[in-house]
């Protein structure tokens, strides 16, 4: 029964087993029938889509073609129409040249026609003023005759005829500017200054570095001399300034032309006298602490200005020589007093005119620092200052305004003229400056030798303290005109001959005077 069992079971694992392959073979041939059809249902599709696009592509290809020919065709047209239109216009062109060459020989023929009667004309008009120019010459010899005179002296005399008509037209246009300037500005003018005059009425003081040191004796002479002049050498070697000891009671005058130099030596030579140890080391001594001193001194005038015009940025340097100014006279007035005055009149005036009062301010501190500087280098104060400001910085404006304040340069700006009108002001008023009697007289007689040197000029006189000079003309020979032309020439040959502080007025005076006596 084992046996049995396990070949029956044997059998249907046999026979299972054959199912099993039958079935896959099966399978295998049914999946490879498939495929095939697959296969052929694949190439007829393709082939099929193959033949709709090659449908499709012919298709278009005839309407590319199609297209390419109506456009060929239009195009062509166009082109055609084109060459038709030019052709047209050069047709055109083409008559239109052959009817202006037609106008343009017409013109020629009509031109030399022209010439040739313009020719004729031409000689006729030669002809002519030969024959006007003989009769001229025959009418001028007949009034030479007549008259008396010959061409060239009429000539003179209508030279001189309109000389004299034009001297007196330049005199009515001088006077008729001059009031029209008169009406239109002086009351302005008036205003601003009265202004700026009555805001800044300083104090002022009249000083004057001495040159002289008072002694108490003259004992001290000889002990200022020393033993065979050892003191007073060793003084003048240290202060640079001579000493001159002479006949004088109690005075020892002190020659120098550096003011700075002059005031060391004033203040040593008093500071030993006081102290009464006279000695060169001693002097040495005393030099060194009165230049300290003197140094702080500047520094300090040099602040106080600043200060007091309200200044800002300010170069060191430029403060310390805007200090020396304080030992600075010109015509016996300080020049740093005469600087921080004309800075406030600047800088009132400057506010009446509508421009920046700190720049006018500052220009008129500023404007004379060439002076603390001149007597150790060439050339004007005002160039001298300018150039030492544009050293430090200063803007241009500045540096113009001070370089042509004495009408040495070109005035680049309205600061400048308010420079020459502030340094005018507080020099001329009176009191600002003094002068030596015999340079007082020096002018006096050049400002007479020079009014008297125009024609007709009856006397003259120097009036004013030199400021004014009036001179009497002859009526007879002078007119109005012409003596308003003389004062301005009279001013101007004053102003280009003479120096002088301030300003200087020319007054003309012409009258007439009718005396009859009833008997």
């Amino acid at each position: 029964m084992i046996e049995i069992s396990l070949m029956t079971a044997i059998v249907a694992g046999a026979a299972a087993i054959g199912l099993g392959c039958i079935i896959a073979l099966l399978i295998a041939r049914a999946r490879q029938t498939s495929t095939q059809n697959n296969v052929r249902n694949l190439l007829a599709n393709a082939r099929r889509e193959a033949e709709a696009i090659l449908k499709d592509g012919k298709l278009q290809a005839k309407e590319e073609v199609l297209k390419a020919r109506e456009q060929s065709e239009t195009e062509a047209a166009r082109r055609r129409q084109e060459l038709s239109s030019i052709e047209q216009r050069l047709n055109q062109r083409e008559e239109n040249l052959d009817r202006k060459s037609e106008a343009g020989e017409r013109k020629e023929a009509a031109i030399d026609a022209r010439l040739s009667d313009l020719e004729e004309r031409r000689i006729k008009l030669e002809a002519r003023e030969e024959e006007i120019q003989e009769l001229r010459n025959r009418r001028m010899s007949e009034l030479e005759k007549v008259g008396g005179l010959s061409a060239a002296e009429a000539k003179s005399e209508l030279l001189h005829e309109l000389e004299e008509e034009l001297n007196t037209e330049s005199g009515l246009l001088i006077r008729r500017i001059h009031q029209e300037a008169h009406e239109n500005a002086e009351k302005d003018a008036r205003k601003i200054i009265s202004l700026a005059i009555e805001r800044y009425a300083a104090e002022q003081v009249n000083e004057m570095t001495t040159c002289t040191v008072s002694l108490p004796s003259d004992e001290m002479k000889g002990r200022i001399i020393g033993k065979e002049g050892r003191n007073i050498r060793a003084l003048e070697a240290v202060t640079g300034v001579n000493i001159l000891i002479d006949d004088t009671p109690e005075v020892v005058v002190i020659s120098g032309f550096d003011p700075l130099r002059r005031e060391i030596a004033k203040r040593t030579l008093e500071r030993l006298i006081e102290d009464g140890r006279i000695h060169p080391s001693r002097i040495e001594e005393v030099v060194t602490k009165v230049r300290s001193e003197i140094d702080s001194l500047i520094e300090s005038a040099g602040k106080e200005a600043v200060y007091d015009l309200k200044l800002q940025h300010l170069e060191p340097e430029v403060v310390a020589m805007v200090g020396r100014l304080k030992f600075r006279h010109s015509y016996g007035q300080n020049v740093l007093k005469h600087s921080i005055e004309m800075g406030h009149l600047m800088g009132m005036i400057a506010s009446e005119l509508g421009l920046d009062p700190a720049v006018a301010r500052r220009v008129g501190l500023l404007h004379d620092i060439g002076k603390a500087m001149d007597h150790d280098m060439e050339g004007s104060h005002a160039v001298i200052g300018a150039d030492f400001l544009k050293r430090h910085g200063e803007d241009e404006t500045v540096c113009n305004a001070v370089a042509a304040h004495h009408n040495e340069v070109e005035a680049l700006s309205l600061y400048a003229i308010l420079a020459r009108a502030g340094d005018a002001m507080t020099a001329a008023r009176p009191g600002a400056r003094s002068e030596t009697t015999e340079i007082y007289l020096k002018r006096l007689e050049k400002l007479e030798q020079i009014a008297n040197g125009y024609r007709g000029v009856e006397k003259c006189y120097a009036v004013h303290a030199g400021r004014e000079i009036r001179v009497f003309v002859q009526p007879s020979e002078i007119n109005d005109d012409e003596a308003m032309q003389l004062a301005r020439n009279i001013s101007r040959q004053v102003q280009s001959d003479l120096q002088y502080p301030g300003q200087i007025k020319v007054t003309v005076v012409r009258e007439t005077r009718c005396i009859e006596y009833a008997k």
